[in-house]
C-alpha cells in the first residue's frame, strides 16, 4: 500500500529483504453482498481489498469496508 512504513534491509546498496508491516488495514473493493445475521456459522467468501489481494472473509463483510489483515498468513483478523 502507498506511503507504508516497511522495513528494508541492504549490504552495499543492494536491497536483499523488504519486511512490511505485521498488520495493515485495507478496503474491500469487490465481494458479494453480505447478509444481516450471518455471524454465528464461521463461513467465509472471497473478497479482493485495494492491493488487488484475496482475502477470505467473514459472510457479513461488505464492498467498502476496511479491514485489518495479517501480512504473514494474509488472513482477515477484523473490520476496522
Amino acid at each position: 500500500k502507498e506511503n507504508e512504513m516497511v522495513k528494508i534491509c541492504s549490504h552495499n546498496g543492494n536491497v536483499f529483504a523488504v519486511e512490511p508491516p505485521l498488520f495493515v488495514e485495507l478496503a474491500v473493493i469487490e465481494t458479494e453482498p453480505g447478509v444481516k445475521g450471518d455471524t454465528a456459522t464461521g463461513a467465509t467468501k472471497p473478497a479482493i481489498v485495494e492491493t488487488g489481494a484475496q482475502v477470505m472473509v467473514p459472510l457479513f463483510v461488505n464492498t467498502g469496508d476496511v479491514l485489518k489483515i495479517d501480512t504473514r498468513s494474509e488472513e482477515y483478523l477484523s473490520r476496522v
